[in-house]
């Protein structure tokens, strides 16, 4: 047997394209949408760790329970807070004290900032 090729020898038909479907108009983006009203400079809310520290700097200072419901965090979380950020982080100093009912009272020594 000889060896011949399968193609044919004649050109062959282009093949036609497959018919696509009808395209549906596209609109611009955003061309229906409502533009979104730009943010009005409004301050940021106060991070628990500013609520504590503006709790601090008052005169009196916070207690624990104070603190506590402030910020809603356990007791063991908030003297973390005072002694991990406060004291070590920020290097602010607190005074701990007893007030009269015998609660102690946590305090930034404001005239002992000057680090």
């Amino acid at each position: 047997m000889t060896s011949t090729s399968r193609k044919s020898a004649e050109p062959t038909a282009v093949p036609a394209k497959r018919a696509t479907p009808a395209e549906k108009p596209v609109a611009a983006k955003g061309a229906r949408r409502s533009k979104i009203p730009e943010r009005t400079a409004e301050p940021a809310s106060t991070s628990k760790q500013q609520q504590c520290l503006d709790l601090l700097a008052r005169r009196d200072g916070a207690t624990l329970s104070e603190l506590i419901a402030a910020t809603d965090w356990q007791p063991h979380s908030v003297r973390g807070f005072l002694s991990g950020t406060v004291k070590k982080k920020l290097g602010l100093t607190l005074v701990s004290s007893r007030d009269d009912s015998g609660a102690r009272r946590y305090a930034l020594d404001l005239a002992g900032r000057g680090r």
